[in-house]
């Protein structure tokens, strides 16, 4: 099977999560573009639920699809967030961000219920850091000092770019990815980095993640924390 592949077979096993009546957290990239196409038939077979995006890519499919969306300022009681992630590592710490998604996406996670994170064989890693840099949300008034500061613990951060210009996150903020080769303390790293004067959000998500769903060769495979609900 081929990545693509698994991570339809995540999704769809995702999908069996989702109850009538559920308020969703929708994440950002590839592999929830699989989710909300699942998702998108249960909808039009009869299944109510409502979405909150974590990006206008999100939005854009989720609607196209007919799934009804909250507005950003409603208040939102999150029952099932489902994501995607650039590397999980075996305590289900994650590295995200690599579709400049990574603040929605940390608040949404955060207010939800139970976070489940979909993706494909490759993305397990015994533990997080290169070939994946660590996407780092950055004000653009003063970047430069602020990436500066980030490069002082050691590390190259250069600042993304896209077609020759910086890029720009929904929320009109850069990203710089961080070129760490192992990160050791996933939870150190981030209160450390969190810390600096310009930072937003860093792409590290501790102890926030209930279950992950791995699509393999072999079938489906589920890491969760201890007093998961099943489908």
């Amino acid at each position: 099977m081929t990545p693509d592949q698994h991570k339809a077979q995540a999704a769809q096993k995702a999908v069996e999560y989702v109850q009538d009546g559920h308020i969703l957290g929708l994440g950002t990239g590839s592999t929830v573009l699989h989710f909300l196409t699942a998702l998108g038939t249960r909808v039009q077979n009869g299944l109510h639920v409502k979405g909150v995006p974590t990006s206008q890519a999100t939005a854009d499919y989720a609607t196209k699809l007919g799934i009804p969306l909250l507005n950003d300022d409603e208040p939102w009681d999150i029952d099932v967030a489902v994501d995607g992630a650039d590397q999980v590592d075996p305590h289900l710490n994650l590295i995200k961000g690599g579709g400049g998604a990574l603040l929605r996406e940390k608040i949404v996670a955060r207010a939800a219920k139970q976070f489940i994170v979909i993706v494909d064989a490759a993305k397990q890693r015994p533990q997080l850091g290169l070939p994946f840099p660590l996407p780092v949300e950055i004000l653009s008034f003063g970047w430069s000092t602020t990436q500066r500061h980030l490069e002082k613990m050691g590390w190259n951060a250069p600042r993304r770019e896209q077609a020759g210009n910086p890029f720009m996150t929904d929320n009109g903020h850069y990203i710089v990815d961080v070129q760490i080769p192992v990160i050791a303390d996933p939870a150190s790293l981030e209160s450390a980095i969190l810390q600096i004067p310009g930072v937003v959000e860093c792409g590290l998500f501790v102890n926030m993640t209930s279950l992950v769903i791995t699509g393999t060769d072999k079938g489906i495979q589920l890491s969760q924390t201890p007093n998961q609900p099943s489908p």
